[in-house]
């Protein structure tokens, strides 16, 4: 079947995660071509703009940078501190909390919070820069793996020739499926309802997050809104709390925010209506097979606790670039991309899944080990330092 289009690598999912891809991959040398059934809108304020932000940790700095974008200012705020909260009773209160902080790693911050809408925008700007290729609005239709090459053939019959075919097209991957890799899946029962809101006291770049039955509330800090200090907010729940949260009225659920954080923030005002998520763990049974590799959610979709979801995504994308950097696709690359990844993928999903398992718990004996937990891994320093390296992660450089 004769192509198109000839190019090094067809990148197809236009998100985040595949728009970084994309200038990487471009900026190590290679011709990338992105295809996706939708990308994010230029217009951070347009009409069905991504409201939610992300947390870059500082190892994916790196990787960000060789894509062209700098995390460190404009629109980021940084993340100077992590403070953990445990509450509980009614009303509320705050039962036990640990503050933990960067410089215990020589570091002046844990990461940067950006909006993704904004970031969105930037990275399609770059890629324009890099005249790289969008074909938007057509996602992938079918796949033909050969030896040499694989011919992806899209939604709208355009067909692409390329070495390597990269899925990062999200948790319901046409590429994944077309290559024939299965998932392994956990549910959890849980929805997260992620919106920003302002507030009226000042986060002071503190990032927190409050456990109690049900799952975590957590605070991100974001640039001031109106005036007023502002923060993301990603609050996990039971599905059908979640989904009584989800049908307030605006009123209704800041009152319920203010109430769930203890206050700690103060009166809490929702800036957009909240867009609500399932919460599992969904791993794919292998990362890459002829000529095609996945990354991001199309490889794992996580819970969203210690920011691991899109940083995750970026140590893929950095293990990729190095794997592709003579024959992107060849076997022998695919094969290390692999073993880079899947050990580190399966070890944080299993240790978010035993850490949402406790932290969602109503019983007892969870409420008893989460303070008592959370005070003998922060009070002894070695300890602390070694989960917060362990949460920090690492994106080559």
């Amino acid at each position: 079947m004769r192509a198109d289009i000839e190019t090094d690598i067809l990148i197809v999912g236009a998100g985040l995660a595949g728009l970084i891809a994309a200038a990487t991959l471009k900026g190590a040398g290679h011709d990338v071509v992105v295809a996706s059934a939708s990308a994010p809108p230029r217009d951070p304020q347009s009409e069905g703009a991504d409201r939610r932000s992300t947390a870059f940790l500082l190892p994916s700095r790196s990787v960000l940078r060789r894509a062209g974008i700098e995390v460190d200012g404009g629109t980021a705020t940084p993340l100077a501190a992590l403070r953990i909260v445990e509450t509980g009773g009614r009303p509320r209160h705050v039962i036990s909390e640990r503050t933990f902080h960067p410089d215990d790693l020589g570091s002046e911050v844990f990461g940067w919070n950006i909006p993704n809408a904004r970031l969105g925008a930037e990275l399609l700007d770059r890629l324009e820069a890099l005249s790289v290729p969008l074909r938007i609005g057509a996602g992938l239709k079918d796949l033909h793996a050969r030896e040499d090459r694989a011919l992806a053939v899209l939604a709208d019959g355009t067909r692409i020739s390329a070495r390597l075919i990269v899925g990062a097209d999200g948790r319901d991957s046409a590429v994944r499926r077309a290559a024939g890799i299965g998932t392994s899946e956990t549910r959890y029962g849980q929805k997260a309802l992620a919106f920003p809101v302002r507030h009226t006291h000042p986060h002071a770049n503190v990032s927190a997050e409050i456990y109690e039955q049900g799952g975590a509330f957590t605070t991100v800090p974001l640039p001031d809104a109106d005036g007023q200090p502002a923060s993301a907010i990603v609050w996990m729940a039971d599905g059908p709390e979640a989904m009584r949260l989800a049908a307030l009225s605006e009123a209704e659920l800041a009152a319920e925010a203010t109430e769930r954080s203890c206050g700690l923030l103060g009166p809490m005002t929702p800036l957009a209506r909240p867009g609500l998520f399932p919460v599992v763990t969904r791993i794919a049974e292998r990362l890459a097979s002829r000529r095609v590799a996945l990354v991001a959610e199309a490889a794992h979709v996580l819970p969203p606790i210690g920011a691991q979801g899109l940083n995750t995504s970026i140590a893929d994308i950095a293990a990729l670039e190095t794997a592709a950097r003579t024959d992107p696709g060849a076997p022998e690359g695919l094969a290390a991309y692999a073993a880079a990844r899947e050990r580190d993928i399966a070890l944080r999903a299993g240790a978010i899944d035993a850490f949402n398992r406790v932290a969602r718990s109503g019983s007892l004996l969870a409420h008893t080990i989460r303070p008592a937990g959370l005070a003998a891994l922060h009070d002894l320093p070695p300890v602390r330092r070694a989960l917060m390296r362990a949460g920090l992660g690492s994106a080559a450089d």
